[in-house]
């Protein structure tokens, strides 16, 4: 089979490989489509260590081909994910709390195990979710991580329906997230870019306002627009954001991390005590949570925008994502040649 592995010069290599057999738990599933993630950008890099040999991808969608001893959840011919929370070990105090994310065992597809960029896909089965029929498996592989990961992030936002929730970094996730807020919680947006493009893209998809921080003064103008947005989901991969995201919010609000720069934030303590506003991380999200996530998508309520590639455009993707040209999201097709 056809796969996408790390090699050790940072870049990747579509070699031939063949997969062993199944395990206890386990299910062999045919590929149809994996989305490209920036995460999988920063493991073919080598920023969170070097995984030279490992097959990437965490936003695969594929058919249950085989199944293995001991498996009940899914059956041939299931349409299941591959997503980045791959296993949690299942026993400790994160895993039987509904915080199995933050399991300290886990497995994570296309880093710590083989992923799903992938002609095949090995996967335990009771962690792979069912892909709801009616969503097209393209569009349920941007769910399946920037989806759940947006949609999880204003769930820990606690915004409420009517209240104004800014989302910081438009691109492949912010726009998910524009869009849960908007249409599964019912809340007024305020988009915030450097990007006029995306932008603009967000105003299509139901933004309420659109800010070019670049031009304006983000905080300054959510606070004198609407007195302080009520929560904030923080996608963007500049410290700027993070910080202009605490000014922009009103008392009580909470402020929600999702995107990675390198940098650290800085934070006004007593603005923070004093106005009571909260600053939370939300990582990806639990098997609960995309189940909720696809069934959103599939009442159309979330409409990710994919461009299908094939697997051999794989370092040309890596190329347009460090350029900061792609819009929406690249899935790789397997069904292309």
């Amino acid at each position: 089979m056809k796969a996408a592995v790390v090699n050790s010069h940072h870049h990747v290599d579509v070699v031939d490989k063949k997969l062993r057999p199944l395990e206890h738990g386990e299910a062999l599933l045919s590929m149809e489509c994996c989305g490209v993630c920036h995460t999988d950008l920063h493991v073919k890099n080598g920023d969170f260590g070097d995984k030279t040999g490992v097959i990437l991808g965490h936003e695969g969608i594929g058919v249950v081909k085989e199944i293995g001893p001991g498996v009940s959840s899914l059956k041939v011919g299931d349409r299941a994910s591959v997503a980045w929370f791959f296993e949690g070990c299942g026993h400790c105090e994160y895993c039987t709390s509904g915080n199995e994310t933050l399991c300290r065992n886990v497995k994570n597809a296309g880093y710590t195990v083989d992923g799903g960029m992938a002609e095949e896909c090995i996967v335990v089965a009771d962690y792979a979710v069912k892909v709801p029929d009616g969503l097209d498996s393209a569009a349920a592989s941007s769910v399946t991580c920037a989806g759940v990961t947006t949609y999880k992030a204003v769930k820990v936002s606690e915004i409420k329906p009517g209240q104004w929730i800014a989302i910081y970094g438009l691109g492949g996730l912010g726009n998910l997230a524009l869009q849960y807020a908007k249409n599964v919680f019912n809340a007024k947006v305020i988009a915030v870019d450097v990007n006029d493009k995306q932008l603009a893209f967000a105003k299509e998809m139901g933004a309420d306002l659109v800010i070019n921080s670049r031009t304006e003064d983000a905080a300054k103008f959510i606070q004198e627009k609407t007195g302080g947005a009520h929560a904030a989901v923080v996608t963007a991969v500049a410290k700027a954001a993070f910080n202009s995201a605490v000014d922009a919010v009103r008392a009580g609000a909470r402020v929600v991390a999702v995107g990675l720069p390198p940098e650290s934030m800085s934070l006004d303590i007593p603005r923070l005590v004093l106005d009571g506003i909260q600053v939370v991380g939300s990582l990806v999200g639990t098997r609960k949570d995309l189940t909720e996530a696809f069934q959103f998508a599939a009442e159309g309520k979330v409409v990710p925008k994919v461009t299908r590639r094939p697997i051999e455009d794989i370092n040309t993707i890596f190329e347009e994502m460090e350029q900061g040209k792609i819009q929406g999201r690249m899935v790789i097709d397997f069904g292309q040649k």
